[in-house]
This record gives structure tokens, sequence and C-alpha cells, in this order.
């Protein structure tokens, strides 16, 4: 696999802060419902195919000096593999997720046990619908939350006063970016790179407030999934189809490494989806009061 989207060497830019990612192996990887505008049970899907590619971006992030830990993954959870999805965790913390649809309820006590049995004390399972790192992504100290065909608006607040951050809520318009994470990235503390047609009116000038200098991703690059992507501050991973995107983040003084995850792109998941991020308390800045 090729360290960058292009084969040039490392741009000089950012700082590399190693991370700390949850996995799922994608065992019993299927499309046999339909819960978003991705999915087509009609569609064949490739189970070695998905872990084929999975591994690649496992194997990927270990290079890159992240530390990667496994879950088991469950025969009548086809969706475990989108490990993002089962919590948000800042701060030692743990917010297990409640998910929208039944055919994903079960991953809520998979993800709370997996926390427990390692080691997590501060755990506490949503009670509103919440689907963990898919809708909630933090940005340096601030909390960012989507809604508008997953998570509920009321998890907002429930995220807010578990977590201790202060939150900025976003609300999605687009069927086909039904998680925040599949419009939009975080690229280090101060900078993301988002579609804005992805967002409301409203959402769209609070993110031009908050983030003025972001880079905006095209229609084009947003559908394959670009902006489904995670960055250590330096390296950014992300679909390799998203080609103008990778130039825009190279610009930036970023690394874009392209990925193939076509293959669980038709479950509508990608590199973000693949990954959730545990973050100790040590590890995480203090919060400075309320904003959105």
């Amino acid at each position: 696999m090729s360290r960058t989207a292009t084969g040039q060497s490392p741009a000089s830019g950012g700082v590399v802060r190693p991370r700390r990612y949850l996995m799922c192996r994608p065992t019993h990887f299927t499309v046999n419902y339909s819960i978003n505008p991705w999915m087509d049970p009609v569609v064949p899907t490739s189970t070695e195919t998905g872990l084929a590619q999975w591994k690649q971006l496992h194997d990927l992030l270990v290079e890159l000096g992240h530390d990667v830990e496994l879950m088991p993954p469950d025969p009548g959870l086809p969706d475990m593999v989108f490990a993002a999805n089962g919590a948000v965790v800042v701060d030692g913390k743990a917010l297990v997720a409640r998910f929208r649809h039944a055919q994903r309820t079960g991953e809520s006590a998979a993800y709370a046990q997996w926390f427990r049995a390692h080691g997590w004390t501060e755990i506490q399972q949503a009670t509103r619908i919440n689907e963990g790192e898919g809708d909630f992504l933090l940005a340096g100290e601030l909390l960012l939350a989507g809604s508008g065909f997953r998570s509920e608006t009321a998890a907002w607040a429930e995220a807010a006063e578990f977590l201790g951050r202060p939150v900025l809520g976003l609300t999605l318009v687009d069927p086909c970016f039904y998680h925040l994470d599949t419009a939009l990235a975080v690229l280090d503390d101060e900078q993301i790179m988002y579609y804005p047609g992805a967002f409301s009116s409203q959402s769209r000038e609070a993110l031009a407030e908050r983030f003025p200098e972001a880079v905006l991703a095209s229609e084009q690059d947003a559908r394959v999934f670009g902006l489904n992507a995670v960055s250590d501050g330096r390296h950014v991973v992300l679909a390799q189809a998203a080609r103008r995107l990778a130039g825009q983040l190279r610009e930036r003084g970023f690394e874009p490494i392209g990925v193939d995850l076509s293959e669980l792109l038709k479950a509508g998941g990608g590199v973000k989806c693949c990954l959730l991020e545990l973050r100790p308390a040590e590890l995480s800045p203090p919060a400075r009061g309320a904003d959105g």
C-alpha cells in the first residue's frame, strides 16, 4: 500500500499525535437489510474482499504508529465493523450508543461489555438515540454533534453533560450523508474539512463562523466518502477515490493516504466508520465552558 495518495514524500507541516483506536474485524460482513441509501441487499457483497480491505486499513494505522485494539465480532451483527458508532469516548468516559434501527440495537450491549472488560470505569448507556462517533466528533475542546437522520437533538445535551464538553449542534439534510462523519472530518484541534451541501443553512453558517479556514470538499469527493476520514495531525487516511480532496489537504501541509474500502461502502461505511477513538483522560485537553 502506498504511504501517500500520490507517492510523493510526506508534507512538512502538522504535528503527529499517536491515537488509540478500537476496531472490529468484518468477519460477518454482508448487506442483508437497508437502513441507509447506500445499502441494497440485492447488490452482491464479498466478506473476503471486505476483510482484505479492512486489514489494509488496520495495518496502515499500526504502521503509522497508532495503537489498535480489537473487539470480537458477532455473527448476528454484520454492521459491527463500523466501530465508530459504538460509543463516544472523551477524557476516559465512554458514552455507549443507543441505535435508531432495530438491526443494530444489539451492538450497544456488546460495546458496553467490551469497555467493562477492558477496565473502563466511567461508562454510561445513552438514554437518547445517539450513534456514537458517527454523529459526535471532537475538535479540540468542542464536540461537534450531528442529527437529522440518526442521533436525536436531545442527545446533544446528554453528551455535553456526561462528557463535560461544549457542543456545537449541526443538522444534516442529505440522506446520503446520514451521519456527521460522512460529511465532516476533524483534521486537528483547529481544522476540519466538510461538504457544505450536507448541512442545513443554519449549520453551514455556524461552521463557517467557527471554522473559517476549513477545507471545503466537492460533492464528488464527498460521495465517494472522502470525508469519512481520520487524521493524526499530519497523516489523513481517506478514500483513495477522493483525489481532489487529497490535493487540497496536501496544499494545507497534510499528508493524505488513500485506501480502498469500496466493499464496505456498499453498507454506507468508510475509513472513519471503522474506527472508534479511545481517549484516556490524560490525553484530552480541559474544557473551557459552553459553545453553541
